[in-house]
């Protein structure tokens, strides 16, 4: 068989939607989709959703991609790009994260900044017994930090990196996270657009081999009740127009925030409750989003601190940068990092205040008087009451947003353990 080409593009649920195309659609070309998969769900209910044009002829939306973005798959015989979204008109379509990712850093490029992204995944693995039923992946010997055949018996996080060597993914590290089976994989910082194209493809490529060696890989925040959380953390910095690391405040690696860096954390904390129905998108992201969890409940920040939400590096100098630690992989990432770097320059933009730095533990003592909403219902009712960072992000996407994660909150209401775990495990 020749070469076929698979075009990918990240729907309004995180989940990639595409094509397989012939040989000769390798290059620069365009496929058309129907627009109402923005009203797709989970359990393949389709709703009239904002955007989605369901009720108006359910009308073609088109994935254009490039040539010179066509990489090598996983897949033998086969290539594989992420193209964007385009309405019948030719404009970018709106609901698409990919057109609002680009949004964001062009707005970026306006103030003479150039974002970069580094991002952090934490992921569970399962496997079926005899019954088909799922279970988590036995690791008996598996720790916080730990490597080798007791982390991974079967060895499949070890065909994840060697695939991802063969691909050209800057893998930074791969390691056992606190629970068990419990893992993270951390890409190297990039450009803010193809730093998410890789984790986008990446975390299906992990997914897919894993599938491979019989291993259900999720990325979904919470799908052991018991266990601890997975978030998406999302790291970031700006170069300016001479290269440099926009967030030093030296080059000397001495810690510290300067006026841009205070800016954005101020964006951050002022856009806290809203970002969280964006980019914690599921009913499981409120079991992950806890007081005392390290995950980016609170409304605070700090330096090297693992219990804030935005926690400043320590590293300083070339190495400055941010990170915002509520995200999870259930999100969209394109949207996801749209959305923290909206938030802030926001912040920046705006001269937001900001906050004192907190000083608790986060464990047993914390300064901050505010989480994030409890549930996804709260988190999407705080999204919609902030109209300032709807309409950075793009309106007609937080719109279809908001219907769509309202809807599920029924379609989850009554769902508990396994039954919610298995409404989104494999998808996400």
């Amino acid at each position: 068989m020749k070469d076929r080409l698979r075009v990918l593009f990240c729907d309004h649920l995180g989940l990639p939607r595409g094509k397989y195309l012939p040989a000769s659609k390798i290059g620069d070309g365009a496929s058309r989709f129907a627009r109402p998969t923005f009203g797709v769900h989970f359990d393949k209910d389709l709703l009239d959703a904002p955007g989605a044009m369901m009720m108006e002829g359910l009308p073609d939306m088109e994935c254009r991609y490039r040539g010179e973005d066509i990489r090598e798959s996983w897949d033998i015989g086969q290539k594989i790009v992420v193209g964007d979204l385009y309405d019948t008109d030719g404009e970018a379509l709106t609901l698409c994260g990919r057109q609002a990712l680009k949004r964001a850093i062009a707005d970026w490029q306006s103030m003479g900044l150039t974002p970069k992204i580094g991002i952090e995944l934490e992921c569970f693995a399962f496997v079926s017994d005899e019954t088909g039923k799922l279970r988590p992946y036995d690791t008996p010997g598996a720790t916080v930090y730990g490597t080798g055949p007791f982390a991974d018996p079967i060895r499949f996080t070890d065909a994840i990196w060697e695939t991802a060597e063969e691909l050209g993914f800057s893998l930074d590290m791969l390691t056992a996270e606190y629970d068990a089976p419990q893992f993270e994989f951390t890409l190297t910082f990039d450009d803010a657009l193809k730093a998410v194209d890789d984790i986008f493809l990446f975390k299906l490529m992990a997914r897919e081999v894993a599938l491979e060696h019989g291993v259900v890989l999720t990325f979904m925040p919470k799908p052991i009740d018991e266990a601890g959380g997975s978030g998406m953390h999302i790291n970031f910095s700006f170069n300016d127009a001479d290269g440099n690391n926009a967030l030093a405040t030296d080059q000397s690696g001495n810690p510290g925030m300067n006026d841009l860096a205070k800016g954005c954390v101020a964006g951050l904390m002022h856009h806290h409750n809203g970002l969280a129905g964006l980019i914690a998108p599921t009913t499981p992201s409120y079991k992950r989003l806890q007081p005392a969890s390290l995950s980016g409940y609170w409304q605070n920040w700090a330096g090297d601190h693992r219990g804030v939400t935005t926690r400043v590096s320590s590293e300083g100098g070339k190495k400055a940068r941010l990170e915002h630690r509520m995200a999870d992989a259930s999100s969209n990432p394109y949207t996801a990092v749209a959305a923290v770097l909206q938030a802030a320059r926001l912040g920046v933009a705006n001269g937001y205040a900001l906050p004192a730095m907190e000083t608790g533990d986060c464990m047993a003592t914390v300064d901050a008087k505010t989480g994030c909403a409890t549930d996804l219902a709260g988190a999407i009712n705080d999204l919609e009451g902030d109209t300032v960072l709807s309409a950075a992000v793009g309106q007609e996407l937080v719109d279809n947003h908001i219907f769509m994660r309202r809807e599920e909150v029924g379609k989850t209401a009554d769902l508990e353990g396994d039954a919610l775990r298995d409404f989104y495990i494999y998808n996400l």
